[in-house]
């Protein structure tokens, strides 16, 4: 069994959270850049986690303040799986990873560090990427900025939804 070993994020876990949802106030401040939003779709954005568990980690969330995926609209299901789909094709066309692990959390339980707010994983996998480092040293490798990744997945989402826009794919977005 592979695990991913990210022991830098107990750094999150045990810090002081916001007292507003990050999710719903972030879209609302127009500062995509600082805050790190690299699409907005109709009824979903997405955005990089800012303590990731791997560079290019990216998360999607509907706009709406919802807990579960139950209660998503229909709408807002068929878009957040089609940003599902174009965080996969971004990540793979900038960072040509060797897989992807793309997950939700629902409930504080089951790992959900935002519980209140529905938000889909989406984490490039490479291989050897759970190296030794974090386990013996408390040492992330993390082999780009943040700020930097955030430049190569932007430009390229731009790049992808424009395309997709002129053949009409992602039409509804």
């Amino acid at each position: 069994m592979e695990r991913i070993f990210a022991p830098w994020r107990i750094r999150y876990i045990l810090s002081e959270k916001p007292k507003f949802c990050i999710f719903c106030e972030y879209p609302k401040q127009k500062n995509d850049k600082e805050n790190l939003i690299l699409f907005r779709g109709k009824k979903n954005f997405i955005i990089m986690n800012r303590n990731p568990y791997n560079p290019g980690h990216l998360m999607v969330c509907p706009y709406r303040h919802i807990a579960s995926t139950e209660d998503l609209e229909e709408d807002e299901m068929l878009e957040a799986f089609n940003l599902i789909n174009l965080s996969i094709k971004i990540i793979k066309i900038s960072m040509s990873p060797d897989g992807f692990n793309v997950g939700i959390n629902l409930g504080k339980v089951a790992g959900a560090g935002i519980a209140d707010h529905l938000h889909i994983h989406v984490v490039p996998r490479w291989s050897g990427d759970t190296s030794f480092m974090p386990i013996l040293a408390d040492v992330q490798i993390v082999s780009e900025a943040l700020e930097e990744t955030y430049e190569k997945l932007k430009k390229k989402v731009d790049e992808i939804t424009q395309q997709l826009l002129q053949n009409r794919i992602y039409a509804k977005l």
